[in-house]
């Protein structure tokens, strides 16, 4: 079965941008351990947006500083997490505890990893075919 994986590069060869500095994600298809690009999806800032760490207030009256983002206190989904809610994972090269959080909710696995996107794709697509068919993970950095 295929599932997707959202990875945040500049130049599309190597996991350089964190969650909050990604505003745009490149989808790539996998089965097994085959991949390929999908799509590229763009998150756009609202016009009265104000940029934080990891989120993005698109009410400046509402946003409280011990949350970072006014509709983050209630619970919501962070407006970035929703362009990527149907992927299985995503890769950056750091994300955030609060976004973290966002997608264990909607049981997105998140990896934060500073290496190439190839690597980054063969080592996680190995990982989840082995979780898939139940198999051991010892060797899996050699894989």
């Amino acid at each position: 079965m295929s599932y997707k994986i959202a990875v945040a590069s500049s130049d599309g060869a190597n996991i350089d941008l964190t969650f909050g500095e990604a505003f745009e994600f490149t989808v790539y298809e996998a089965e097994g351990t085959d991949y390929k690009v999908l799509e590229k999806r763009k998150y756009e800032l609202p016009d009265n947006a104000v940029p934080r760490t990891n989120t993005i207030c698109s009410d400046k009256a509402s946003c409280r500083d011990d949350c970072g983002n006014g509709r983050g206190c209630s619970g919501a989904v962070f407006p970035k997490v929703e362009i990527i809610s149907d992927c299985r994972c995503v890769v950056c090269k750091k994300i955030g505890y609060k976004v973290q959080k966002q997608l264990e909710k909607l049981a997105i696995i998140s990896f934060d990893i500073d290496c190439t996107v190839e690597e980054a794709l063969n080592k996680i697509t190995v990982y989840i075919q082995k979780t898939d068919t139940h198999r051991s993970l010892r060797g899996i950095a050699k894989a």
